[in-house]
């Protein structure tokens, strides 16, 4: 491969495009001291990839760019293109489809270097990898400058090492070699990462089967709880129950005993009223009926044992009904148990639901304070750039002063060569002081060349103090341009940094009530105490949160007096209209006394976040809360976007005025030096 042309345009003192040749053999340039030749070298060591300014014998990189003269205004851009022969394919691999190869860098000021191969962007390290691959660069030992002879001579093995790999070709390999191993220790770095969250993970894992197996003990020991419960409470039914069916049989065997002993006793008295009545044809039977009677008397004693084989079964009764009771005891203190354990793990619940009930105000400190970093970093980015800019206009303005200085300088060696022509001058016409034509003719060519240069003097002065007020006029405007530009920085970039906080995602699928909004500024707070989460659902009504289009209501309650409807200033969606309608604003001294006096459904707010409901709900003023911030956002994002649209016109304005009086400036300066 061979280099076939150089060409540059606004590199340092090339402020023209200038192409250099550079045919098959020696290619030499020759000339005095600063005319450029080693710009050329530099160039080349540039557009293969130079980072270092101070190699580029500069402060910064944007000193290669052409810093202008008292005839030329500086460029905001440098390029330098090199053509490289590839008819043996010796490229590397992306670019060995052509024959040619134009690598070209290019810088603008203040926003960095770009690099293209065959017109198509590439990054820097793809540049320096081509070079590295045909066993050149910016940092090659080829590129031989001002005492780089001497180095090489008394370079140390290392640095002799970095000499032979290039000869040899294999630069390109240790670069490659270098760049993975970067890519490795990344990866490292992302595998460690990933085990410290893994391990967090893990936590927060067994935190949560934890949680899973109080959750699983909860619903065994309540499915237990419940049918020890209905195993009591049938077996309370299938004892009372049998403890009644017996009752009843010993009812009706009782009865029937008593009717027995009753029709007995109503047989005896007969048979005593017949036996007085008869007694004499009865004597006969007294042996009959003391039989019957002794039949009777055997009957009585079955009946008392049948009495006492009853009262056995009672008893029998009775220490089963005891052995019941004291089963129904043991599951009475087995359910205690279960409501102390169900208790306990409520207490258990309610604890956790305390120890998280503070995560909104936290997370709502964390997003405040976020916003408000972002917000301090948006200021500092913005003060940087102004502090940058203003740099690069002090280094340019440094520039030019310098060069006019230079300029004057050199007049003023011309006037002291004139002033020394003018005494040598006047030193031979003091010698031909005795020819008095010559005198003469000396005398009125001195007086007139006075008076030319009187005129000139006089001319020279009014151009400098035209000089003087165009440089004025020039600064001032400069400044002002900068003051505006430096506010629309300013502004542009908190504008920016409220947008993408309040962008919706392209996720997102149903966007909330809050960004179809628009309160005015100054009731964002009161609109977020009045409607709070609410705020959040969706408008689609496919949503799994949303708000419904329902029709407003025939007759509705009307606020108490003097209450102004929230509804007059905002503007919203029709879904609202049945909410904003039962909203009132008051000041803030009025809502305990106007409370008492609301409606179902009513409520009042104040501007400063104070909340008042109809059913006694009241929040205090002050309260911050995330929807009030969102709606405090919106409205400044759409006053920063105001105030850009009219900012615009004044950076135009001044922008266009900075270029007049740079312009005539320019002018006022060609004016002055030739009349100088």
């Amino acid at each position: 491969m061979q280099f076939t042309q150089l060409r540059l345009a606004g590199f340092k003192s090339f402020v023209e495009p200038t192409e250099v040749p550079i045919e098959p053999g020696l290619t030499g340039i020759v000339g005095p001291n600063g005319c450029g030749k080693s710009n050329l070298v530099e160039a080349l060591r540039w557009v293969m990839g130079e980072t270092s300014a101070r190699r580029m014998r500069g402060g910064a990189m944007d000193d290669v760019i052409f810093a202008g003269t008292t005839a030329r205004p500086a460029r905001n851009l440098a390029e330098v293109t090199l053509r490289i022969d590839n008819a043996d394919r010796k490229a590397p691999n992306p670019f060995n489809d052509v024959g040619e190869l134009e690598i070209t860098r290019r810088i603008e000021r203040e926003y960095g270097s770009t690099y293209k191969v065959n017109g198509r962007e590439v990054r820097a390290r793809d540049v320096q990898l081509l070079f590295a691959d045909l066993a050149t660069g910016a940092h090659s030992p080829a590129m031989v400058s001002q005492g780089r002879v001497g180095a090489l001579i008394n370079a140390k093995p290392a640095d002799r090492r970095a000499l032979l790999e290039e000869a040899a070709g294999i630069t390109g390999l240790h670069s490659r070699r270098h760049e993975a191993e970067l890519r490795l220790r990344a990866a490292e770095q992302n595998l460690a990462r990933l085990t410290d969250v893994m391990q967090q993970m893990d936590v927060q894992l067994q935190g949560l089967k934890r949680q899973a197996r109080q959750a699983t003990r909860y619903r065994n020991l309540s499915g237990h709880i419940r049918r020890a419960e209905g195993l009591a409470f049938h077996l309370r039914h299938a004892a009372a129950t049998a403890a009644l069916e017996h009752a009843r049989s010993a009812l009706a065997e009782a009865e029937r005993a008593m009717a027995e002993r009753t029709a007995a006793a109503a047989q005896a008295g007969t048979a005593q009223a017949e036996a007085a009545t008869a007694l004499p044809p009865l004597r006969q039977s007294e042996a009959e009926a003391a039989a019957r009677l002794q039949r009777l008397l055997v009957a009585r004693e079955t009946l008392d044992q049948e009495e006492r084989r009853q009262e056995a079964e009672s008893e029998a009764l009775a220490a089963r009904l005891a052995q019941a009771t004291a089963d129904l005891a043991r599951e009475e203190k087995l359910r205690q148990e279960g409501a102390e354990t169900l208790a306990r793990l409520q207490n258990e619940t309610a604890a956790l639901t305390a120890a998280g009930a503070g995560e909104v105000e936290r997370e709502a400190e964390a997003r405040a304070a976020l916003e408000a970093a972002e917000q301090r970093q948006r200021e500092v980015e913005a003060e940087l750039d102004r502090l940058n800019a203003a740099v690069a206009r002090e280094t340019a303005e440094r520039n030019r002063l310098a060069q006019d200085l230079a300029g004057i300088d050199r007049r003023l060696e011309r006037l002291a060569a004139r002033g020394n022509e003018a005494e040598q001058e006047q030193a031979r016409l003091g010698a031909n002081a005795g020819d008095d034509e010559a005198a003469k003719a000396a005398a009125a060519e001195a007086e007139r060349l006075d008076a030319v240069l009187t005129g000139a003097r006089e001319a020279l002065a009014a151009a400098e103090r035209d000089l003087e007020s165009a440089t004025q006029a020039d600064r001032l405007a400069t400044q002002a341009l900068r003051e505006a530009e430096g506010r629309e920085t300013r502004l542009a970039a908190e504008e920016r940094g409220l947008a993408r906080l309040l962008s919706v995602s392209e996720g997102d699928l149903w966007p909330p009530l809050i960004d179809a909004l628009t309160v005015t500024p100054g009731f964002e707070v009161a609109l977020a105490a009045a409607l709070g989460d609410d705020l959040r659902a969706g408008t689609d009504t496919v949503a799994p949160l949303h708000w419904t289009q329902l029709p407003p209501y025939d007759e509705t309650a009307p606020l108490p007096d003097g209450v102004t409807p929230l509804a007059q200033y905002v503007s919203a969606p029709g879904t609202l209209a049945r909410r904003l309608a039962q909203i009132g604003l008051i000041d803030e001294a009025d809502g305990a006394r106007l409370q008492p006096l609301l409606r179902p459904g009513q409520r009042l707010v104040s501007r400063n976040g104070g909340l008042w409901r109809w059913d006694g709900y009241t929040m205090k003023a002050g309260t911050p809360t995330p929807a009030a911030m969102r709606l405090e956002q919106r409205n400044r994002l759409g006053d920063l976007r105001s105030q850009l649209a009219a900012l615009a016109a004044d950076v135009a304005q001044a922008r266009a005025a900075q270029g007049a009086a740079a312009e005539r400036a320019a002018l006022a300066r060609e004016a002055e030096s030739s009349h100088r």
